[in-house]
């Protein structure tokens, strides 16, 4: 039977920072906010408690008489994601969230408003919904799951930057494309030369991940391949002069072998047929170890990266919003 509750109680909750105790009740409490994206122990722990950027006075939860009933996530960089540079200005909210019990009661409006408090007591003007990295939860809000999280954070003043869509494909019968197959043959001939990275070519790699693309797809491939991710879940291409010029991969992220990326190929070479051939390969392998689809949270639905995935068969699952809010000190 389900436990009745007076929600005009919750108004009443204590905002606080995190203490040692509260994580198995945040991730329940987690689970039944968002049941679209639920969370686990381990997941938490890794992504949230061992971040270097943890600060638990950041993490801003709601409890009442001892049951932990919401949470807002605020994050500043601690430790540089590249270089020297902690972003003195910038902030994020990763996740917030409020047990539907003690929701209509403004809880969740406390929440942020302490959390964007928190940071803005440490300097910081712009504030990130939730594109947070290295360890974002989720790329966005989808405001069409979470439609009174959207309301909430507009009328704090939240801003959509930029939508972020989340494609999926189906690979039971996948098979490598005859086109593609051609082109392969083709750029052999030229020789462009296909496969699995060595030891050695991971500097080269990280190098080019992290200065042609994102310094967080440098991290993930240095920190997956670290953790055991075996090297044949990349596949490189090198130019007929032998320069680096593109990779693709899965398994990168938090060990699912079934999720696609990070993926790039040098703007110069684009239109030349790498960038598809490289994403069909991993497709082959990844088929080939059992895989029965190949999914990713993050790519820009008109950027060439977007027409290249659904001209392959991915179609769009998902759509998150980047929000900001600015302010004045």
């Amino acid at each position: 039977m389900t436990e009745q509750i007076d929600r005009t109680t919750y108004c009443r909750a204590e905002v606080r920072g995190f203490r040692a105790g509260d994580g198995p009740r945040l991730v329940d409490t987690w689970c039944r906010s968002a049941p679209a994206d639920p969370l686990t122990p381990d997941r938490f722990r890794s992504s949230v408690l061992l971040d270097a950027n943890f600060d638990p006075e950041g993490l801003r939860v709601a409890v009442h008489e001892d049951r932990l009933v919401g949470a807002a996530y605020a994050v500043r960089r601690l430790t540089p994601m590249t270089g020297t540079d902690l972003e003195p200005e910038q902030g994020w909210i990763p996740f917030f969230f409020v047990d539907p019990a003690a929701r209509g009661q403004g809880l969740g409006r406390r929440l942020l408003t302490d959390a964007l408090d928190w940071l803005h007591g440490h300097g910081r003007t712009r504030v990130d919904f939730s594109s947070y990295t290295p360890n974002y939860i989720l790329p966005g809000l989808d405001a069409e799951t979470y439609p009174e999280a959207a309301g909430l954070l507009e009328s704090l003043g939240f801003r959509t930057l930029y939508e972020a869509a989340a494609m999926d494909r189906g690979l039971v019968g996948y098979r490598l494309p005859e086109d593609v197959a051609l082109r392969l043959d083709e750029l052999r001939t030229l020789g462009h030369r296909f496969g699995t990275p060595s030891d050695d070519d991971l500097v080269e790699l990280v190098a080019l991940a992290g200065n042609h693309f994102d310094p967080d797809w440098a991290r993930a491939i240095r920190e997956c391949l670290a953790a055991g991710t075996p090297l044949d879940r990349i596949v490189c291409v090198r130019d007929p002069a032998g320069r680096l010029v593109g990779w693709a991969m899965h398994g990168a992220y938090e060990s699912a072998d079934e999720r696609f990326g990070p993926f790039g190929v040098l703007e110069e070479t684009r239109g030349t047929g790498l960038g598809k051939v490289l994403l069909h390969l991993v497709l082959e392998r990844m088929r080939a170890r059992g895989a029965h689809s190949a999914w990713f949270l993050w790519t820009g639905e008109q950027s060439p990266a977007g027409h290249l995935y659904r001209k392959s068969g991915f179609a769009t699952t998902r759509v998150f919003r980047v929000m900001r809010r600015e302010a004045a000190r």
